[in-house]
């Protein structure tokens, strides 16, 4: 059962084929979008420009946008659709099952892509909701950076040997420290958080010394002894024989639009329930590993894993106790491998586990595979004990057994495509579930 959203999403589909649209209409009701008694938060358009037309006197929340229309096509889509509605996010539909464009989607302006034919209500509804958040967040990003742009930055100004001869008072805001405690010392001294090497600081000289200006990041220290990101600009100021005789130094404080690039770029790439590395991540991981495999000369093993009798928990207890038991089974699974290998969330109840640098041997890379899917199985089959409350908050703990069915597949050099390698894992998955379900199938 898909989360219902507690107010009427609108949204807008830039969609030329009606059965497209129709399928997309299906699963914008099925995945809850719209609350019961609703009214009809769907807007069609068939072309760019009508969807751009409609998108101006309707104002949706967000826009399902297909990359191939009557008059436009590909990447100039996105940003055209990005210049006439800024700020309203957009997920991408594409019939190609591609992530180099997806990524660069996801660049030109859009917050999510899905892949025709290969999504149904609940990924709709996922990729709805995670375009939202993320749009949410971009917005705040954007806001943080006029404000910053909008308010003076600490400047510091130092003689040759970048003794601190002034500074201003946004300087004494970020840092803490007055004109008086600051003059004379050393700003790369009297900041100094230790985070940064030598090499950092002589590189940075040689380029200011050469009367360039110069411009990077630094973690930096405030006189109380916390850490903050800094934007930094050093330029050399010189007398009329080009003699450098100052260097003015602007610092901007960016410690909170880091934060945000990071919330950004987990929302990409890692699952939002386990924090566990999502399937485009995967995919880009299994792809690494593929290369490496070639370099070193060894195999590595996908493992394709599905709960058994995870449904029932769902179905009796709701959501939220699902997600419970999801959280412990991430967990579960990233105590059974190597910092190396890979856990990841391939959507619903169904985990992938990627095993990177084993044997050159194929029969020892198998033995050693089996020995992780027989630990993987066991840590799974132990009983769960999953607390929650009801809403009057009355504290109930639910125990719950569930096991998972394994499918197992070796994958050496780029013998074959990252593609092809999930859906073996899959399909050896399957004949386990087939041969009775908590056991273990090499493909």
């Amino acid at each position: 059962m898909s989360e219902v959203f507690q107010q009427a999403v609108s949204i807008l589909a830039i969609e030329d084929d009606p059965g497209d649209f129709g399928l997309i209409r299906a699963h914008v009701h099925l995945a809850g979008l719209v609350p019961s008694g609703g009214k009809e938060p769907l807007i069609w358009a068939k072309t760019l420009a009508d969807g751009i037309t409609a998108a101006r006197s309707n104002k949706p929340d967000i826009v399902l946008l297909d990359l191939s229309l009557p008059d436009s096509a590909g990447l100039d889509t996105v940003q055209t659709m990005r210049a006439a509605l800024p700020g309203v996010p957009i997920v991408v539909l594409t019939g190609h099952d591609d992530n180099t464009l997806a990524i660069a989607a996801l660049q030109a302006g859009a917050q999510d892509y899905l892949v025709k034919g290969k999504f149904d209500h609940d990924t709709l509804g996922r990729a709805v909701r995670h375009a939202l958040v993320r749009g949410t967040l971009e917005s705040r990003l954007r806001m943080f950076e006029v404000a910053l742009n909008s308010v003076a930055n600490g400047i510091v100004i130092t003689d040759i040997k970048a003794h601190i001869q002034w500074v201003n008072p946004a300087f004494t805001q970020l840092t803490g420290f007055s004109l008086e405690e600051a003059l004379g010392h050393n700003p790369g001294m009297l900041l100094n958080s230790g985070k940064q090497y030598p090499a950092f600081y002589q590189n940075m000289w040689k380029v200011i010394l050469s009367g360039q200006a110069w411009h990077g990041e630094v973690v930096n220290r405030c006189k109380d002894g916390s850490l903050y990101d800094e934007s930094l600009n050093i330029t050399p100021v010189t007398d009329e024989d080009g003699t450098i005789r100052h260097f003015v130094a602007v610092m901007q404080d960016i410690t909170e639009r880091k934060r945000t690039e990071e919330q950004i770029r987990n929302l990409a790439f890692y699952d939002a329930l386990t924090q566990l590395p999502n399937r485009r991540l995967l995919n880009d991981r299994l792809d690494q590993a593929m290369a490496a495999s070639k370099r070193s000369g060894c195999y590595g093993a996908l493992m394709f894993l599905d709960l058994d009798n995870f449904k029932p928990l769902n179905d009796r207890y709701g959501h939220g106790v699902g997600d419970l038991l999801l959280i412990e089974v991430a967990q579960r699974l990233t105590d059974c491998v190597r910092e190396v290998d890979t856990v990841a969330r391939f959507g619903g109840d169904e985990f992938v586990v990627m095993l990177s640098e084993l044997d050159e041997d194929k029969d020892g890379s198998t033995a050693q595979a089996s020995l992780v899917a027989e630990k993987i199985r066991t840590a799974l089959s132990e009983p769960y004990s999953l607390a929650f409350k009801h809403e009057d908050a009355v504290e109930t703990t639910v125990e719950h057994r569930c096991a998972a069915s394994i499918g197992v597949v070796l994958f050496f050099n780029h013998e074959a495509s990252p593609e092809d390698i999930i859906k073996w894992a899959d399909m050896a998955m399957y004949r386990a579930k087939e041969g009775g379900r908590n056991s273990i199938r090499f493909f």
